[in-house]
């Protein structure tokens, strides 16, 4: 109907309705229908307008602007309408309409104010009774936690007068909180601290600062200072001004110890009570600035040898107890020396000497360090007695930084490990760049192998007595692009360190077993195969595996293949099992390194060892000893091979002492597989 959306239009224009204009269309369209059809009924009441009047206030806030808008809207528009026609004769019920309408919308209006009203009234005595209770309860707990708490509190006027304490500061000062009340709280502070806190409160007071933090001293009753941190916070009124201080007390004395003690255990090791690595770097650093010119220092990086046997035989508490003997004689060892001793980790110790002009020689220390440590010291019933190995770096540049200076010092450490147990190698100039240059050799090997680089060579094993040549070695060759190229001892050096010599050596034997098989199958040589292994290969537990596997694969036959061992590994149990495995597989196993070691003899007699290869730095020296075992090996029925042949006088040397095979410059490097060949043609 047009009157209804007139209506809705001016309503919506005039005050705030929560309808859209759709429904609010609706809705006045059903309230007009109804008020029409009141004007029509006989006899004509008001009543009903009234109720209309009063359902149009529940619409939203119509208030006097909507009420005026509805009768300026109905007043003009009803008598228009073709139903209230004539005019005459409804004029008079559209007056009266109106009138009931506003009569009815302003009581419904008025009532409602009247509840809201009273629901905010009820809301605000509800508020005002929950904040008492809440006001209470939270009164309650302060007191709850004021009192229980570990730290002083105290209440202070402006003046500085204490209203409130807790009892943890009559704990802490020795007094009861009676006492304490009306005292002021400067009277309580030591001379020479007062004014400090006089300035830090008056700061509070003129804004500079919301909360202030203090080590304070405070007098206790029996005249002691008590050492205190003091928290102070300003409480301010409803009207922002300044009301009270609230001062908190810590009792630091307590704190201090503690603090004290975990500084000591985090900066010493709890087994032997010895200083850690991080405390040692830091001395080490202050001793590289203040070190004498003239004598410096010394710094020693200690291995016990042989712990892991200690640990495995006898057990954790066993250890402990010798580590702890071992920190005890180092300390009376070095007790005349200006010296610190540390423990770093396991069973690793760190000795800083600052050097004078009787400090003994690094190898008298080490020999004095040694003697003491082998006499033995009974554990559970046990006589153990231990040698260390160690890594010393001597007379270190001043601006030196420590961790690189722990850094050589290890890397000593590991070279004199290398070398028997009881030794020791001091750090020189020069060794740091050599050890660098050989980790990026290392750990650039995988990439070279992947790309090539790394191939098998193969040189001749020559017998002495007539010159023939009696098998092919297969060895390691790095051609390094613009480098010169790295030969196998060298190769396998650095594949030993990373253990990427366990998938290059098992690829060095397939690719060379193949190789040998193909020469056997065309006829072209059908001598004997040898590979040397490392320590790692040596001891590794999947080393039969391996060999087995690859001889499936390639064809070759067992009794084709010999492999050799360092003779140093012997000792090893894994390496023992592994020799003694392959040698009853029907594979040649042979020693290298022969004569080095003072089991090495004996070595010869325990396992079914079929050959052993002399030391090159032996065959160099055409060393005595050695030549004096060779009744012994051969009696067992061994031969004998050496290494690093150069010329035809010292291959005539070794013929006459005993050796039966050779390798070496003289009988022609390694090369390639056609190369080798070429070197079987007759000339």
């Amino acid at each position: 109907m047009t009157l209804a959306r007139k209506w809705s239009y001016r309503l919506l224009a005039a005050v705030a309705i929560p309808l859209g204009r759709e429904d609010l269309d609706a809705e006045l369209s059903g309230r007009l229908d109804a008020l029409c059809a009141l004007l029509h009924e006989e006899p004509f009441t008001t009543a009903p307008v009234e109720d209309i009047g009063a359902d149009l206030a529940k619409l939203g806030h119509l208030g006097q602007h909507g009420l005026r808008c509805t009768v300026e809207v109905l007043g003009k528009g009803l008598v228009a309408l073709p139903e209230l026609q004539p005019v005459e004769r409804y004029a008079e019920r559209v007056a009266l309409a109106l009138g009931a309408l506003g009569t009815g919308f302003t009581a419904a209006n008025a009532e409602s104010v009247l509840t809201q009203q009273e629901s905010m009234q009820k809301s605000l005595l509800k508020a005002v009774r929950d904040a008492n209770w809440n006001l209470k309860e939270s009164e309650a707990r302060y007191n709850e936690v004021v009192k229980s708490s570990s730290n002083g509190v105290l209440i202070v006027d402006l003046d500085g007068r204490l209203l409130r304490v807790n009892g943890a500061v009559g704990d802490i000062l020795g007094r009861t909180s009676d006492e304490l009340t009306g005292v002021p709280l400067l009277d309580l502070i030591a001379p020479g601290f007062r004014e400090m806190l006089r300035e830090a409160m008056a700061e509070l007071v003129g804004g500079g600062a919301e909360r202030i933090r203090q080590s304070q001293r405070m007098l206790r009753e029996d005249g002691e200072t008590a050492r205190l941190s003091l928290t102070v916070s300003l409480l301010r009124g409803a009207d922002n001004e300044p009301n009270h201080f609230v001062v908190v007390v810590e009792d630091g004395t307590e704190l201090a110890l503690l603090q004290g003690e975990l500084k000591r255990q985090a900066l010493h090791d709890v087994l032997t009570g010895l200083p850690n690595r991080q405390y040692f770097t830091t001395q080490l650093e202050i001793a590289l600035r203040k070190a004498d010119a003239e004598h410096g220092i010394t710094v020693f990086h200690l291995d016990l040898d042989a712990f892991g046997m200690v640990c495995n035989s006898f057990g954790g508490r066993v250890a402990e107890r010798l580590l702890q003997h071992v920190a005890q004689r180092l300390r009376v060892v070095m007790a005349s020396e200006k010296a610190m001793i540390a423990r770093f980790d396991g069973d690793e110790f760190g000795v800083l000497v600052e050097n004078s002009a009787t400090t003994p020689s690094v190898g008298a220390i080490m020999k004095n360090v040694n003697d003491d440590l082998l006499e033995p010291i009974y554990v559970d019933g046990h006589g153990l007695a231990v040698s260390v190995s160690a890594g010393v770096v001597h007379r270190p540049a001043a601006d030196v930084e420590p961790v690189d200076l722990l850094r050589v010092a290890d890397t000593a450490l590991r070279r004199a490990k290398v070398r028997r147990r009881g030794q020791w190698e001091v750090f020189h100039a020069g060794q740091d760049a050599e050890v660098r240059r050989d980790h990026l050799l290392a750990v650039t090997m995988p990439g070279a192998w992947e790309n090539g680089e790394i191939t098998v060579r193969y040189r001749p094993i020559v017998r002495l007595a007539d010159g023939e040549v009696s098998g092919a070695e297969a060895v390691l060759r790095w051609d390094r692009p613009d480098l010169e190229a790295m030969e196998h001892d060298r190769c396998a050096g650095l594949a030993e360190e990373t253990g990427l010599i366990l998938p290059l050596g098992e690829w060095l034997l397939r690719i060379a077993a193949g190789q040998s098989a193909w020469w056997r199958q065309r006829g072209q040589f059908d001598r004997s195969l040898v590979v040397r292994l490392t320590a790692h290969q040596s001891t590794d537990a999947d080393l039969v595996s391996r060999v087995v596997r690859v001889l499936e694969e390639t064809g070759l036959t067992v009794g084709d293949l010999a492999v050799s061992m360092p003779a140093e590994v012997l000792p090893l149990t894994d390496a023992a099992d592994n020799l003694a495995v392959l040698a009853g597989l029907g594979v040649h196993v042979g020693l290298d390194d022969f004569g080095l070691g003072p089991l090495d003899p004996a070595a010869v007699g325990d396992l079914p060892v079929k050959s052993v290869r002399v030391a090159r730095s032996l065959v160099e020296r055409r060393s005595p000893y050695v030549t004096a075992l060779m009744p012994l090996v051969r009696g067992a029925g061994m031969t004998v091979a050496v290494d690093g042949i150069r010329s035809a006088e010292q291959a005539q040397w070794w013929r006459a002492v005993g050796a039966d095979f050779a390798t070496g410059e003289h009988f022609g490097a390694a090369g390639t597989a056609s190369d080798f060949l070429k070197r079987l043609e007759p000339r």
